[in-house]
């Protein structure tokens, strides 16, 4: 039995970056060797175990061979005679397939049959064999590495590869799941620009996400937008939403909030009335497709139809102001009303020449919900019932007594 430390944790700690997890592969072990060692079996499709005492995963060495279309379409082979080469070959990138003694700590020899360590040294993303063509999960995960490490460039050859597998259909078997796991990951990294980028440059993102897809080319009105285009503004509030480090929430969010002008009627462009609503729908559907989580999910709807609303919300007075916060839901919800107003930020700014721009809306916003918060309901209910008020007449006693506090709240 033999242990080797193996992929990003290598990968990571030749680059100088901080290694957070250590993944293992176990070269001439069967199951039972290590059940009897104490590993604890958790591989469902291959045998894959946690370290009794670490916790960690290590994998017995294994090879793959595609039976089907789709993630699951594999025959997996693990058993004491796959090499550690053999298991390597079977991986996504070069800079991923490279190995090291179980005791490696950064320095000394490492066992890289593909190259990886070239690639690294040149930020070069290429695929270590053709056998990449038989999982398309492996074209989001180029794209997320993409927006990951932002000074490497994915080699011609592996991007002509992955426009092979785009046309041949094999994205079109991925399963939603493996999609949103894949996308969220890369809208977390540093520049998720670059994901959205390779996915349209190999042909996955019209495959994937059609409704964003077609947001490259629609014009807006230079005024409001100096980029002009839709898509290339889509791209500059994504990265405004990780330098303002973000959550997931939110950055999914900024990226459904235009959808709706893709389907502008091109007699009315580079104007888009209306687009909010248009907008709201898609996010909505592409949620269904690709099952999106709740809260990803419900903030997209709300930014996407209120996002303008907020925008001019420095004009509304405090009536306005407080059928706003109630449309989004505030008063029960505050602390996604607070990812709202941070995506409409990004929104604001995500815009050439305007990055460093004030967004003033949000802070008075923020105050304007604070002060509605802050009226005390009960006494004001207790007082309209002994006036013999009651249902709707005692809602509009609350109604009153919020939009009072909203107005003092944005006077001062």
């Amino acid at each position: 039995m033999q242990i080797y430390m193996v992929g990003g944790a290598v990968r990571d700690r030749l680059l100088g970056r901080p290694v957070n997890d250590r993944d293992w592969v176990v070269v001439g072990a069967t199951p039972e060797q290590m059940a009897a060692q104490g590993f604890v079996p958790v591989g469902r499709d291959f045998p894959v175990f946690l370290h009794p005492e670490t916790h960690e995963e290590y994998a017995l060495a294994r090879t793959e061979r595609q039976s089907g279309r789709g993630y699951r379409g594999f025959v997996v082979q693990a058993s004491p005679d796959v090499t550690l080469e053999e298991d390597l070959a079977r991986r996504d990138l070069t800079i991923n397939a490279i190995a090291a003694d179980a005791d490696w700590t950064g320095a000394g020899a490492v066992f890289d049959p593909y190259n990886g360590q070239r690639d690294l040294q040149a930020r070069v993303l290429r695929h270590v064999t053709d056998a990449f063509r038989e999982d398309p999960v492996r074209i989001l995960r180029v794209a997320r590495f993409a927006a990951r490490f932002t000074d490497f460039t994915v080699a011609p050859e592996t991007l002509q590869l992955m426009r092979e597998m785009v046309r041949d259909g094999e994205t079109d078997h991925l399963v939603p799941e493996r999609v949103w796991q894949e996308l969220a990951r890369g809208l977390m990294e540093e520049r998720p620009s670059r994901m959205v980028e390779v996915l349209r440059d190999c042909g996955a993102l019209a495959v994937l996400l059609p409704e964003l897809d077609r947001l490259w080319g629609v014009p807006q009105r230079a005024d409001y937008h100096p980029e002009v285009d839709t898509g290339v503004h889509a791209m500059m509030v994504l990265d405004m939403a990780a330098r303002l480090a973000a959550p997931l929430p939110v950055r999914w969010a900024c990226l459904m909030h235009d959808l709706g002008k893709g389907t502008t009627p091109a007699d009315v462009l580079p104007r888009h009335i209306g687009h909010e609503q248009r907008s709201e729908r898609l996010a909505r559907a592409v949620a269904d497709r690709l099952r999106v989580p709740t809260d990803c999910r419900d903030l997209a709807e709300v930014v996407a139809r209120e996002h303008g609303n907020i925008h001019r919300s420095g004009e509304f007075g405090a009536a306005a102001v407080l059928r706003l916060l109630e449309r989004c839901d505030a008063l029960r919800k505050n602390a996604r009303f607070a990812d709202a107003l941070l995506a409409c930020e990004c929104d604001a700014r995500g815009r050439l020449g305007l990055t460093e721009s004030p967004y003033p809306q949000r802070a008075r916003l923020q105050r304007a919900l604070d002060a509605a918060l802050g009226v005390a309901t009960a006494p004001i209910a207790a007082q309209a019932a002994a006036r013999g008020l009651k249902g709707p007449q005692v809602g509009e006693q609350i109604q009153q007594a919020r939009e009072h506090a909203v107005a003092e709240a944005l006077a001062g």
